[in-house]
């Protein structure tokens, strides 16, 4: 059974930080391509964070969050992680993780939300 379990949610007030993790399990973590996306209510779903398999390497983050947020993995771990810095307001939202295992740019994979596994998110709240 493919899973994907994000946890490190919570509260936190602007300017804090907050680490997510998403522990994957089912699948090979090493070949596929895994990205962070949040929703707010009613909004749309949008990729914050994504990285390609490790035998890529290439990174890609919106201009909402560049400089901000940090995506890696620990594929020995089966882990993938989020790294949120500077917080702010309007980064409160569900983060969700999400795995692909078909090959396409990085950029073209964050930006769409037709990916093969999704966690069941967790609750980013950034508030005062």
């Amino acid at each position: 059974q493919v899973q994907l379990v994000e946890s490190g949610g919570g509260l936190v007030q602007p300017g804090g930080s907050l680490r997510l993790s998403c522990a994957t399990s089912g699948f090979t973590l090493d070949y596929y391509a895994i990205g962070w996306f949040r929703q707010a209510p009613g909004k749309e779903r949008e990729g914050v964070s994504c990285i390609s398999a490790s035998d890529g390497g290439s990174t890609y983050y919106p201009d909402s969050v560049k400089g901000r947020f940090t995506i890696s993995r620990d594929n020995a771990k089966n882990t993938v992680y989020l790294h949120m810095n500077s917080l702010k307001p309007e980064d409160t939202g569900v983060y969700y993780c999400a795995a692909e295992g078909l090959w396409a740019p990085v950029q073209r994979m964050c930006l769409t939300i037709r990916w093969a596994y999704w966690g069941q998110g967790t609750q980013v709240t950034v508030s005062s």
